[in-house]
């Protein structure tokens, strides 16, 4: 359950308010280590051991990083198609399907536990960390320290993180050392806060700890049971894609604005493959790239994943990928651009292509960032396209040309 993505307005004027933080940030630096002691005495009024505080910030230190990461302005607005591509495409289905198969037992265990289905369990775990491959590695203590001592205006909130790591050391469920993640502190298998383990984490594998960063048994159990916390109702699914009726009003869309399925279906509304609707309790139409786009109808259970990172782009990624893990097709409808997105395999190809034309994008990983979308403006110039940045298809053929 990550909250890494929250960032500050960006109509905030840049220059002063980074030049503040940095300024904040130095004095925070250099009363690192008084802050540590303060720290220390707050945990200890907690329960934590002076052997576990001890142990958990032996060598830590004020991380510049950490801080850039937290203040970085929101310069590129992905296109929920690119993110869609970027995290369902046949590369991750297929590498769902194999973790499927090889913790099967587990899956299955917490399925019948906590009334989630093993698919939608599966698809967080691709969506956090692509199956366990990528976990973060960001020290979870030393990140959390720096922003609970630095003029973060959030604070008080990762000190009460830092606390809820510092007990999972003190309980002895995680290694200090295995206790890596984002910059903001979500770690595991299914990346949860520290204070969401706290309250939702299982010993799903029964050897007496929680451990979500090494156990895929407990990662899974405890997604599922934060998945049933959040009132998933087993034996009903997310939703499916649907086709609207001309001049369907937009207005009435959102997944908030839930109406008895009949409702919907009196204006027109019918599943993509044109077979009427059907669903247990209200529903809400979703139309996430604008009303020429695909849209979706939504259940409760779509809002239980929503709750995982309350962003809708987020939960319907995990939508999509449980219901290819079980066979169905993905997206029918097309999406409103005449540039199709890329899978990671091709923004690879991509990346490749740049840096054989002799341009420093890094190790070609599909994970695109600055370096790669600097790049692609080069190439957009050069070819007298629109310079944005984006990767698609356009800049791609015209690498391959």
């Amino acid at each position: 359950m990550r909250r890494d993505s929250w960032q500050r307005s960006s109509r905030r004027p840049i220059l002063p308010w980074l030049a503040l933080a940095c300024l904040t940030a130095t004095g925070a630096r250099a009363d690192f280590q008084s802050c540590l002691a303060g720290l220390q005495q707050q945990a200890a009024a907690q329960g934590v051991s002076v052997q576990a505080f001890r142990s958990a910030t032996d060598g830590i230190s004020f991380d510049d990083k950490v801080i850039e990461l937290s203040q970085a302005q929101p310069e590129f607005k992905t296109p929920n198609w690119d993110y869609m591509a970027a995290l369902v495409d046949d590369e991750r289905v297929d590498d769902g399907k194999a973790a499927m198969r090889q913790y099967g037992q587990a899956l299955a265990q917490a399925e019948s536990r906590y009334g989630v289905d093993r698919f939608t369990i599966a698809a967080v775990w691709g969506v956090e960390s692509n199956f366990g491959k990528n976990l973060g590695k960001m020290p979870l203590v030393q990140s959390l320290a720096t922003l609970a001592c630095s003029g973060n205006r959030r604070r008080d909130f990762f000190r009460g993180e830092l606390m809820a790591t510092l007990k999972i050391i003190d309980r002895g469920d995680i290694e200090p050392g295995r206790l890596t993640g984002s910059w903001a502190g979500a770690f595991g298998q299914t990346q949860f806060m520290p204070t969401t383990y706290q309250r939702l984490a299982v010993d799903l594998d029964g050897d007496g700890r929680r451990d979500v960063v090494d156990s895929v048994p407990d990662a899974v159990g405890s997604t599922a049971n934060f998945l049933h916390v959040a009132k998933w109702s087993n034996g009903q699914g997310w939703g499916y894609e649907v086709k609207l009726p001309a001049g369907f009003n937009a207005g009435a869309a959102g997944r908030k604005n839930k109406k008895p399925v009949g409702h919907w279906a009196a204006l027109g509304v019918k599943r993509i493959d044109g077979r009427p609707l059907s669903a247990e309790g209200p529903v809400g139409i979703m139309i996430p790239a604008g009303i020429e786009g695909p849209a979706f109808l939504v259940t409760r259970n779509f809002d239980a994943i929503y709750s995982y990172n309350a962003a809708e782009s987020y939960g319907l990624a995990i939508a999509v990928l449980s219901d290819r893990l079980r066979g169905r097709p993905g997206i029918q409808a097309e999406w409103p651009t005449d540039d199709p997105p890329l899978s990671r395999a091709e923004r690879r190809d991509l990346q490749a292509r740049l840096t054989a034309r002799g341009y420093d994008v890094g190790e070609p990983d599909g994970k695109v960032g600055a370096k790669t979308r600097d790049a692609i403006k080069e190439i957009e110039r050069s070819l007298g396209m629109p310079q944005t940045g984006r990767p698609g298809a356009k800049v791609l053929e015209a690498l391959r040309r």
